[in-house]
């Protein structure tokens, strides 16, 4: 295949449909102007399509399930790329499972609606009580009163996947712009690829908004080599917040969810909030240290699914409006944008979240 097109977008997603694409072939350029907000590094990097299930979406559930079925080979590809032999060392993808925990009998009610969703959809799921989860998480709080496991759940490190994602499409001939486009009809490529987030809404009328979402960041004290080892989701007087562990000792914990329009500066609230749900699930928290606090801008559609396939007269391609799940999607949408515009054929997941529903 030979073809020009433009990618408007450099986050995770905007990156993997170049990578993908120029590995078939095209001569891709990507625009991007790295605005401040980007959900792609801010991001905890949960692959949970179990524990992140949207309940009122079977659509979008499946679609994340398929997603997170590709994320082996679309690590270890990312691995090869680089000659490297680990995705954990390269990228941080680590197939660790998610722990759900409910911390009293009326946050049980909550996770146990996960449980029966597994089960229809076929996830595999391990209910487990309080002890079992300490047994296996042993800084959990005496207060978690059950688990669900989901071994399917993995988790990778968003902003080392990104510069990977970077480098690999470099190497297949990807060039990057770093400015900003303001206008998709000034574009010259034959093609044009949507993939600018939050920021979409402002080139191609969809109804997409800027989600603000608050996310910290912590590490243990140097030399404790007590860590949470897998990536835990708690469900805590009724909120929800996760804890995810970085081999190095880092933790993630998120997020806050509020509609702000454009604004990226972080609040003291939902930093109080944050750290005292965290604390309450890991107690041993208290002892780690802070070291960021930031702030990205998730793309919401009314529906929170994404947007998918051409629009107008076929030369815009959209791939944006992931919500909370532009890093679940990643390869999948990759793959389907780089079929369309390599075959010609629109997959049926491109039909069921076309671009257009809410015109």
């Amino acid at each position: 295949m030979s073809a020009d097109i433009a990618v408007v977008g450099g986050g995770v997603v905007g990156s993997a449909i170049a990578w993908r694409l120029a590995q078939a072939g095209a001569a891709v350029t990507v625009y991007d102007d790295t605005a401040a907000g980007r959900a792609s590094t801010v991001a905890a990097g949960m692959l949970a399509p179990a524990s992140e299930a949207q309940l009122d979406n079977p659509h979008l559930l499946r679609l994340s399930i398929a997603a997170a079925r590709r994320w082996p080979q679309f690590a270890a590809d990312l691995a090869d790329q680089a000659e490297q032999t680990d995705p954990d060392d390269h990228i941080g993808y680590r197939a660790c499972g998610t722990l759900l925990v409910a911390m009293s009998a009326a946050d049980q009610a909550d996770i146990d609606r996960y449980r029966d969703l597994y089960q229809r959809e076929g996830i595999e799921i391990q209910r487990w009580d309080g002890e079992r989860c300490r047994t296996v998480e042993p800084l959990l709080s005496h207060r978690v009163n059950a688990g669900l496991f989901a071994p399917g759940d993995h988790q990778v490190d968003p902003r080392r996947t990104l510069a990977a994602l970077i480098r690999a499409g470099a190497a297949a001939g990807v060039r990057r712009v770093a400015e900003p486009v303001t206008n998709l009809s000034e574009l010259k490529a034959g093609r044009v690829v949507l993939a600018a987030g939050t920021w979409s809404g402002r080139l191609a009328e969809f109804p997409i908004r800027p989600v603000h979402g608050q996310v910290l960041r912590l590490h243990a004290p140097a030399g404790d080599a007590n860590h949470i080892g897998r990536s835990i989701r708690a469900v805590n007087r009724g909120r929800s917040v996760y804890l995810v562990p970085r081999s190095n000792g880092e933790v993630v914990v998120g997020a806050s969810s509020h509609e702000l329009g454009f604004d990226t500066a972080a609040r003291v609230g939902d930093t109080v909030t944050l750290l005292r749900d965290a604390v309450d699930v890991v107690p041993e928290l208290t002892e780690y240290r802070l070291i960021e606090t930031n702030v990205g801008l998730r793309p919401g559609t009314p529906d929170n699914a994404p947007l998918l396939g051409p629009i107008g007269d076929g030369r815009v391609v959209v791939a944006t409006g992931h919500f909370r799940n532009g890093i679940l999607l990643a390869p999948i949408t990759a793959d389907l944008i780089t079929r369309y515009l390599t075959t010609g054929a629109e997959p049926v997941e491109l039909r069921t979240f076309n671009a257009e529903r809410f015109a």
